[in-house]
């Protein structure tokens, strides 16, 4: 005999209902889409019911608006993020942020069926002259926009991915700044790096940038240095985690913190041996630090960071561009002067960001190594393209100053 659930009325329940003891509702349990229990609730049986008919209704129309075509991109980007379990925290949030945005309330209403090639070449013309967005930031869109596309494909709801080779094309639009970050030249570096050693006002920050111009870490990884992960001994520095600056959902406030993550790419874990100038800058500033404190940051469980600002923390990302900014700015303006009064030429400094100094120890190793296997491993580049086209920038240049060496040498003319 099939036993049936009944409530406090005698009343038969459903397949997935209950009635709780502790205040009488009504309960219904069900599994969602991609596999998780959810429920709802009631505090009497025809409401309840009437919520789940209207629940199932839902369903069956978000499914039959996909498989008709007539979804929007909104529709499938929503799709698409709830299956990339295998995200990141920090990156899943950063997608979401940038899709929210920029895509969301605009292009995102369009049905997914009818976008062409074109339609998206607009969009992105559009971002790049009328929000005068950067190469590298249209990236990032495109990062989530080209599989949003690719799973529609996949699923047979479009034939063709409209955003297939829409980035090659906006990358051959002349008079663009392709998102390239151009290294500082060895004079500027050097001035850079002497006039913070000789200033009072930013000496502070001389470790750090030794750091990101002996390592070519990425920011966060440097920010992210710990005591524990440099081996003085071996001169070896352990490249094994990242420190993240973002934005989260807090008691339903977006706050800003930092997060302990992995390097952005497997390649990203690895060893960096020191250069002379690191180990001897990071070796005074232990010394300095044991005289004076150590940063007590903890982070995720994690502690003893080796670089901190004024106030014991450590770096926001932000704070050093900024900081880099009023150092450049102030190193030009003196220099203008000293040139004038020296009757040459100044030696100015560009404006630049963290990421230019991983670019230009980047771009000073690979004048000096020919072995692209061993400045990938250095870099933690995942694709060798990308250390590729860096090199060929670099030999580009070294190629015209070996030809007027050539034609010094050479006296056949």
């Amino acid at each position: 005999m099939a036993y049936s659930r009944k409530d406090r009325k005698g009343r038969v329940l459903r397949k997935g209902e209950t009635q709780r003891k502790c205040d009488g509702k009504y309960v219904y349990t069900y599994m969602d889409t991609l596999g998780r229990r959810r429920s709802i609730y009631s505090k009497d049986i025809k409401t309840l019911r009437e919520r789940e008919e209207q629940l199932v209704k839902d369903q069956l129309d978000g499914l039959d608006t996909y498989v008709a075509g007539s979804a929007t991109v909104n529709f499938v980007f929503d799709r698409y993020i709830s299956t990339k379990s295998e995200l990141r925290e920090t990156t899943r949030t950063n997608y979401k942020y940038m899709y929210d945005r920029f895509v969301k309330d605009g292009f995102g209403k369009k049905k997914i069926a009818v976008i062409k090639f074109s339609d998206v070449l607009q969009f992105y013309q559009y971002l790049l002259k009328d929000k005068k967005m950067q190469v590298n930031t249209l990236e990032t869109i495109h990062t989530v926009l080209h599989p949003t596309f690719q799973l529609a494909v996949r699923d047979n709801i479009i034939r063709t991915n409209p955003s297939d080779g829409v980035m090659a094309q906006v990358k051959k639009l002349p008079g663009r700044n392709h998102g390239v970050r151009h290294a500082l030249t060895l004079e500027q570096q050097r001035a850079f790096i002497r006039y913070i050693e000789n200033n009072e006002r930013f000496e502070s920050w001389v470790t750090l940038f030794k750091f990101l111009l002996g390592t070519g870490c990425r920011i966060g990884e440097a920010i992210g240095i710990r005591w524990d992960d440099i081996d003085f001994e071996k001169r070896i520095i352990s490249i094994n985690h990242s420190l993240v600056y973002y934005s989260r959902e807090y008691k339903g406030h977006g706050i800003c913190s930092f997060a302990v993550s992995l390097p952005k790419t497997e390649a990203g874990i690895r060893m960096i041996p020191m250069l002379d100038t690191v180990y001897e800058a990071l070796k005074r500033e232990y010394a300095f630090q044991e005289e004076n404190g150590f940063n007590e940051t903890e982070i995720d469980g994690m502690s003893g960071f080796v670089f901190s600002n004024r106030f014991g923390n450590v770096h926001n990302p932000q704070a050093i561009n900024r900081a880099i900014k009023r150092i450049y700015e102030a190193y030009n303006v003196e220099e203008v002067l000293k040139a004038a009064k020296e009757k040459r030429e100044p030696i100015l400094i560009p404006h630049f960001s963290c990421h230019h100094l991983r670019h230009t120890f980047c771009s000073r190793f690979c004048e000096n190594e020919t072995n692209l296997k061993v400045i990938q491993s250095i870099m933690g580049h995942a694709n060798i393209e990308t250390t590729m086209d860096i090199y060929a920038e670099v030999t580009e240049t070294k190629k015209h100053e070996s030809m007027q060496e050539l034609a010094k040498k050479l006296d056949v003319f």
